[in-house]
């Protein structure tokens, strides 16, 4: 062999990576692309860029960017239903036994009480993601179901008179380019880290009970800050839903849905943010 050539194939296996030993760990260490948190505005300084190749593959399906449509409808409670263009449907805070919930693929729960959640899920339901782990540890879920990438932010629970952390979990599903998020029983006011982690929401399901979660100049502190355009109340139970919606000020506009449901696209998301009050809340 010429020494030019000897040389270069030495030079081509010095610069070579190092063979992965577990490639299996690797993969399941791999988190799917987070479009939602490819812009965060929370942190000081902080400036999240989105360096994936168009060609590279994230884990999941995207639609034609903006052109698909999710379904979501108001089931009881703190239970929403989402239905993705794939047809995947999403029951969040799932209590099974209250609301008009079928038997959807993926559900959500919170521990704070037992209309949140319920230790027999039917076992038909393919993922159930629950908010808390019952080793005090933090809930992590990163999730991939056909059309939809589902993961979770933990925050704090009350507990009779202390905070449990990771007690409570804000989930936020990732489909058809919309950022869908799911504030849970929150039990204190976010910050920065927890904006951070959360990204973009498009559309926020916000309980507004006025004092079993937080208080409405607390939530709506929140719900300000997240800058979503879509605002879908739950958890009524206490203060007056109008207590709310009058503390958000004038940058919202309500809007009295005569439907438990609607359809939505990230190109017909509303111009002005907008509080969605459906049929049953």
């Amino acid at each position: 062999m010429p020494r030019i050539q000897a040389f270069l194939l030495m030079l081509a296996l010095a610069c070579a990576p190092a063979a992965m030993p577990e490639p299996a760990k690797a993969q399941e260490a791999q988190r799917p692309f987070s479009q939602c948190l490819a812009v965060a505005q929370s942190l000081p300084g902080a400036t999240y860029a989105n360096f994936i190749p168009d060609d590279m593959d994230t884990g999941f399906k995207l639609a034609q960017a903006g052109s698909a449509e999710v379904e979501i409808m108001f089931a009881g409670h703190s239970t929403y239903v989402i239905t993705t263009p794939a047809g995947v449907t999403i029951a969040t805070d799932f209590n099974g036994w209250s609301g008009r919930v079928a038997i959807p693929r993926v559900v959500t729960m919170n521990k704070a009480h037992s209309s949140h959640y319920t230790l027999s899920p039917d076992e038909r339901i393919d993922h159930v993601l629950r908010g808390w782990n019952f080793d005090q540890t933090p809930a992590d879920h990163d999730v991939v179901v056909e059309d939809v990438y589902v993961r979770n932010v933990t925050t704090d629970i009350r507990n009779f008179s202390s905070m449990e952390p990771d007690g409570n979990s804000i989930f936020i599903f990732e489909v058809a380019d919309l950022c869908i998020g799911h504030l849970g029983h929150l039990h204190h006011p976010l910050e920065d880290k927890h904006f951070a982690q959360i990204g973009r929401l498009d559309i926020v399901m916000v309980p507004v009970d006025g004092g079993l979660t937080l208080s409405h100049e607390a939530m709506t502190g929140i719900a300000r800050r997240l800058q979503s355009s879509i605002l879908l109340p739950m958890h009524r139970r206490g203060a007056p839903l109008s207590s709310f919606i009058e503390m958000m000020g004038d940058n919202f506009v309500t809007d009295y849905v005569n439907s438990d449901s609607f359809t939505i696209s990230a190109r017909t998301l509303p111009r002005r943010p907008t509080i969605m009050v459906l049929k049953g809340v």
